[in-house]
């Protein structure tokens, strides 16, 4: 493959994209240091849980070859696979072949009674649409590099195993049907791939390929700003229903008629935006008398690994390692319990302990969305016997403050939005997340999974900082809900 081919030519990646939209594709190769394709906390842990994946699903094969060398060597990697396979490997991982300006590098090649077996792992917990492409592109350049690959397989995790036993980690499923039914239409597609890449940006229109099966990184290049209070911020207004009111004329929620058909949350939105101004309800009082002191406000995060590493856990299962609470005593007193989980032990004694120091006394305990929290504690009930009654107990006692706000109040600065980011920098102004190192969930659980369970080891100081940002934030939910509480009290 030549630098030019290697530049612009096709791999199995870049080939999926291009199915899901051909300006992405030419971006991407075009441009491939665009600040879009920057990865962040996010996506990098994506790469690090694919990567720990594949390692396992190496693993589970005995004697496999892997060619290991630098990613952009294309020639070297080829030429590497081939004399693996005539040396008789039976088994060769990252095995590379180009065929037409496509370069794909198999996950597992398994050598069979005739022929070979391809397997594509993935670190889902089922067989996708979207992986049939992948794996079908595969096969047609192994094809015509001329192997004999009479099958075809998806590597992916098992959801029913648990820890300590991953025995039964990967199901291996076989697509070979579905990917042979794919297959006549590859070349043609690739071809046409070719062709757009040697031309000039393509036109192609926005719709629902823009997020599906993946959110494009250059949607914002592609997608207008939309103006303030747009219909599609009406809360709990569907796709189709955006595009029939657009269709209609109407650009903002504001410029409603009144005999457009809305739910009690979305006329009180259309209400609030078209007057400039936050709108309670008188129900408001009575929807809050159910707070009784002492309060207890709690706030859980948690790592969710694909490989299982605590007892009884199974793969992508949340685990609670950190948690949250401010505790308001009748006389308005606040005093504030924290936990955090420290290395790679089992964290969720420590942080039952914790909880059920903070909450023993309080009357209520209140979080937001709690349908999260009241899961967390029924987790931590069944892998810490001795405290399963208690913690169950305390599950029954959480009071969920999101409804409350969605069903009696709404502000402008909403958006449509009843998040905790969206309700409380609206309502208490001067308490935002705006100054922590940390400020959004995902960020959060990808912090915690590397700082605990991370391949890659935190200096003292990196661990200390981000130990402090981590416990700055899971803070400032549950101080955020105290002062989310009072401004509520307040509006009543």
């Amino acid at each position: 493959m030549s630098p030019e081919q290697r530049r612009t030519g096709l791999s199995k990646s870049r080939f999926t994209v291009g199915l899901q939209c051909m300006k992405q594709l030419w971006w991407r190769v075009h441009e491939p240091d665009a600040p879009e394709l920057e990865p962040g906390p996010g996506l990098e842990a994506i790469f690090e849980r694919g990567h720990l994946v594949g390692v396992a699903a190496q693993e589970r094969f005995s004697d496999g070859v892997l060619i290991d060398l630098p990613h952009e060597d294309i020639r070297g990697r080829v030429e590497a696979t081939a004399r693996a396979l005539a040396d008789g490997a039976r088994v060769v991982f990252e095995a590379a072949f180009t065929d037409g300006g496509v370069f794909v590098a198999a996950d597992i090649l398994e050598r069979q009674d005739r022929g070979f077996a391809l397997v594509e792992v993935k670190s889902t917990l089922d067989v996708k649409d979207c992986h049939i492409p992948d794996v079908a592109v595969q096969l047609h350049v192994l094809r015509q590099a001329g192997l004999e690959v009479p099958r075809a397989e998806l590597m992916h995790l098992k959801r029913e195993c648990r820890h300590p036993d991953l025995s039964n980690l990967f199901v291996r499923e076989d697509v070979t049907h579905d990917v042979e039914n794919l297959l006549p239409s590859i070349p043609s597609r690739i071809d046409g791939m070719h062709r757009m890449l040697g031309g000039p940006l393509p036109d192609v229109a926005t719709g629902p390929h823009c997020s599906d099966p993946y959110e494009c990184p250059f949607a914002n290049r592609c997608w207008p700003p939309l103006s303030d209070h747009h219909v599609s911020t009406l809360y709990g207004v569907r796709e189709k229903r955006v595009s029939e009111l657009v269709e209609a004329g109407f650009e903002t929620v504001s410029q409603l008629p009144d005999a457009v058909e809305l739910s009690p949350v979305a006329a009180r939105q259309v209400r609030s935006v078209r007057t400039g101004q936050l709108v309670a309800e008188p129900e408001l009082a009575q929807a809050l008398s159910s707070i009784l002191s002492p309060v207890a406000f709690l706030d859980f995060e948690t790592v969710a690994p694909a490989i299982p590493v605590w007892p009884g856990c199974r793969p992508y299962e949340a685990v609670p390692v950190q948690v949250s609470c401010h505790v308001q005593m009748a006389d308005g007193r606040l005093v504030h319990h924290a936990f955090l989980a420290e290395g790679g032990d089992d964290p969720r004694p420590g942080v039952a302990r914790a909880v059920l120091e903070a909450c023993g006394g309080a009357a209520t305990l209140v979080a937001y969305g709690a349908g999260f929290e009241r899961r967390c504690l029924r987790h931590l009930a069944d892998a810490v016997p001795a405290g399963r009654d208690d913690l169950l107990a305390l599950s029954e006692r959480v009071l969920d403050l999101h409804p409350i706000v969605r069903n009696h109040v709404y502000h402008p600065d909403f958006g449509g939005s009843f998040s905790l980011k969206s309700v409380l920098p609206a309502l208490v102004p001067d308490l935002s997340y705006d100054d922590l190192a940390i400020a959004e969930g995902a960020l959060a659980s990808a912090r915690l999974e590397s700082l605990l369970l991370g391949e890659v080891a935190h200096s003292g100081e990196e661990r200390r900082a981000l130990r402090r940002d981590l416990l700055a934030y899971c803070e400032r939910d549950t101080l955020g809900m105290v002062r989310l509480v009072e401004r509520l009290r307040a509006l009543a």
